[in-house]
């Protein structure tokens, strides 16, 4: 029996947003990101419910607070709210005084709502090398950004253990469906069909070699028709096979962290020579 997590980033506008605020002017853009949290969320918590499937859903403290009713509905449905910084901003785009603010202004948004978020996703899945332990300073229990394994593990840091739940680009449905002329986010727009053989092809393998399989997606992507479609068919296929358990990011971790054989691992920096790597 193996472990699966369906987690959805509701990223609304602030990926956009990032890449320079006047992109909040261009009316066409901002309501292509308006579909995940007005549509795309109460469509994929209406598929969950269909199964009675539980999932974790990584809100940026900026969309929380745009979209407040977005946030209860995750909540009335039962489902875990993630940590996903407030603006979307990489940190390895800020200096570790900007990402401690962003961090704690994040804190503060879900608070409003109740929330102590147990777990936290990286913008991007960009952390710096001390982002970890700025997760675990604040007493988080997980992460979900790294992608040196595909099995969970006890990732120790300056500031106290966490549990990393890692991740991988083939499990996003970002590199299969975000198209936009501006900000230029040009992958293709790819077959539903192509990416639901992508998906289930990943999970049956995982299956044979015991993996944690954490799918990731996007609201205003996949809260699309069809492409919801392709989520029930995915789910279906795996209860099908009845020897894969859908939980959210923090039971995963509970179990994670029970586990007494869990393996350990440290974040090593990688120290670069300047004389063969040159900074450009």
């Amino acid at each position: 029996m193996i472990q699966a997590i369906l987690s959805f980033d509701v990223d609304a506008e602030t990926p956009i947003l990032v890449e320079g605020r006047r992109y909040a002017d261009n009316a066409g853009v901002m309501s292509h990101q308006a579909y995940g949290p007005l549509v795309g969320v109460p469509r994929i918590v209406e598929l969950l419910a269909a199964y009675e499937l539980p999932a974790t859903f990584f809100v940026p403290g900026l969309t929380a607070e745009r979209y407040p009713q977005t946030v209860e509905r995750i909540l009335e449905a039962g489902h875990e709210i993630g940590h996903h910084s407030y603006a979307h901003f990489s940190p390895f785009d800020q200096d570790e005084a900007a990402e401690r603010a962003d961090f704690e202004r994040a804190l503060a948004a879900l608070d409003r709502f109740g929330v102590e978020p147990e777990g936290f996703r990286c913008p991007s899945w960009e952390p710096t090398w001390h982002t970890p332990a700025l997760v675990a300073e604040y007493g988080l229990a997980y992460d979900s950004s790294l992608m040196d394994s595909d099995r969970p593990y006890l990732l120790e840091t300056s500031a106290g253990e966490l549990v990393e739940l890692p991740v991988h680009w083939s499990l996003d449905d970002w590199e299969q469906y975000a198209y936009l002329p501006r900000p230029p986010f040009k992958s293709p727009i790819e077959s539903p069909q192509k990416v639901l053989d992508l998906w289930t092809s990943e999970l049956d393998a995982m299956r044979r070699y015991g993996c944690l399989f954490v799918l990731t997606c996007h609201p205003f992507l996949s809260g699309r028709p069809h492409r919801v479609e392709i989520l029930r068919s995915l789910v279906e296929h795996a209860l099908d096979t009845k020897d894969v358990e859908f939980v959210d990011g923090r039971e995963a971790a509970r179990r994670a962290r029970a586990d007494d054989g869990l393996q350990r691992r440290r974040l090593e920096p990688v120290v670069v020579d300047e004389q063969v790597y040159p900074d450009y």
